[in-house]
């Protein structure tokens, strides 16, 4: 059970009241004249070049399009998922046009750079404008002046126009793939636990991957669970494998991962009840409650107006296993067997874990990575004995000895279920 006195229920009031102000202030300052949509030409025809690249590169070669979402609830905005300098990106406009009677409108957005640059040069960014009132546009064009031919601007589709309902009720956001990725016996696992526990759909931004490792994703994009991402970020911009800036002259961290989330965050907005930002080396592994649905339907009705769950990383190093489920036919795939890993670090004094999350995607404006920067409604931090991350890599604490860590066998309740699953995809894959 949840629990919180009146000091917490009032913090949360003024959580609430100071995200509703944030996010009323927002939209009155895209409401001065100068962001108002102004009609610049008439009688035209929607030309220019439609891109259904992932990731787009301006002209000025310092913004980067991902995807332009039409967000209602801070009114009638077109909201772009970009990637942007910092410094140098001062001022852009969205060019939206208007059919049937082809008038072309210019707004100038709000360049809304993401708190969470890490000091990196680049920084995930939301790129808002006030749409036409008399029209819906289904596409728009971003360019760094009020001026110019339409037609030489590329065109991006504006999703989430239309309202759908709910065609699954988890989907899983993993980025980005990279590093010739090629764990592949723990993606799969990893996989079929969230498939076990209620997911229907896995979205991953691909950078690269082993061939191996496509023959599995191939697989699963046929089955349905997967859905691929595209994510040449390396082609436009100098990655960092860290999160951390290192002046090393590298433009984002951790190949634009932050960006990912966000787009996935939209991406599924209409047509996903609950989206989990994880990695796929980590499971949300529910210790009260068989699967995820049956948990967040007891997390929802002890947590009414709540939008965003926390939970808590603990590590099962991957140097530190179990003879038991030694299956043989296993050995020979590339990757870590999780069921052999079922001892986790202790507690760090002083260190706060850090946490991963199910989220709504309905009530999320910005996210990070363990936390999101902008929401509605509050967000609560699910207690260890409700569930944890089971995180299996390598050690944080390397030096304990093994008598020192903590023997949790929680994930071995679904050992039967997952190894049936998992030799019925290595042997259509890999064996």
């Amino acid at each position: 059970m949840l629990r919180g006195g009146k000091k917490s229920y009032f913090a949360a009031a003024v959580c609430v009241i100071t995200l509703t102000s944030m996010v009323t202030i927002s939209y009155l300052r895209l409401q001065r004249p100068s962001h108002l949509p102004k009609i610049i030409q008439e009688g035209s025809r929607c030309r220019g070049r439609i891109t259904n690249s992932t990731i787009t590169a301006l002209k000025d070669n310092r913004t980067f399009i991902i995807s332009p979402y039409f967000d209602g609830r801070e009114g009638k905005v077109t909201r772009v998922i970009g990637i942007v300098h910092h410094e140098d990106v001062k001022q852009l406009y969205c060019w939206f046009c208007c059919q049937p009677n082809g008038k072309i409108y210019v707004s100038k957005a709000k360049i809304d750079v993401h708190s969470d640059r890490f000091e990196f040069p680049y920084g995930a960014t939301d790129i808002v404008c006030l749409e036409p009132q008399s029209c819906d546009p289904t596409h728009v064009s971003i360019h760094q002046s009020p001026h110019g031919d339409i037609e030489q601007l590329p065109r991006f589709e504006i999703k989430n126009r239309k309202a759908e309902t709910f065609s699954v009720d988890f989907t899983v956001c993993i980025s980005a793939m990279f590093g010739n990725y090629n764990n592949v016996l723990q993606f799969i696992q990893s996989v079929e636990m969230y498939k076990i526990l209620g997911v229907q759909k896995v979205m991953i931004y691909k950078n690269n991957c082993s061939r191996l490792m496509e023959k599995v994703l191939k697989f699963y994009v046929e089955e349905g669970t997967v859905e691929i991402i595209p994510w040449p970020i390396d082609s436009h911009l100098r990655v960092s494998s860290d999160w951390r800036f290192m002046h090393d002259g590298t433009h984002i961290g951790y190949y634009g991962q932050i960006t990912a989330l966000n787009d996935c965050i939209y991406r599924n907005m209409q047509r996903s009840k609950f989206v989990v930002l994880s990695d796929a080396d980590e499971i949300i592994l529910p210790l009260k409650h068989p699967d995820w649905k049956t948990m967040m339907s007891s997390l929802q009705k002890q947590n009414p107006q709540t939008g965003v769950f926390l939970f808590e990383n603990h590590i099962f190093p991957k140097t530190v296993s179990t003879h038991v489920f030694n299956i043989s036919s296993w050995n020979t795939v590339p990757g870590v067997n999780i069921l052999q890993h079922v001892h986790r670090e202790p507690d760090r004094k002083d260190v706060i874990n850090p946490k991963k999350m199910i989220v709504d995607p309905r009530k999320v404006v910005q996210t990070s990575v363990h936390s999101v920067l902008r929401a509605y409604g509050k967000s609560v931090d699910v207690p260890m004995d409700i569930a944890l991350i089971y995180h299996c890599r390598v050690p944080l604490q390397g030096k304990l000895p093994r008598e020192s860590l903590i023997r949790d066998t929680a994930l071995w309740r679904y050992n039967s279920s997952l190894i049936t699953n998992v030799n019925k995809v290595l042997s259509q894959t890999v064996l």
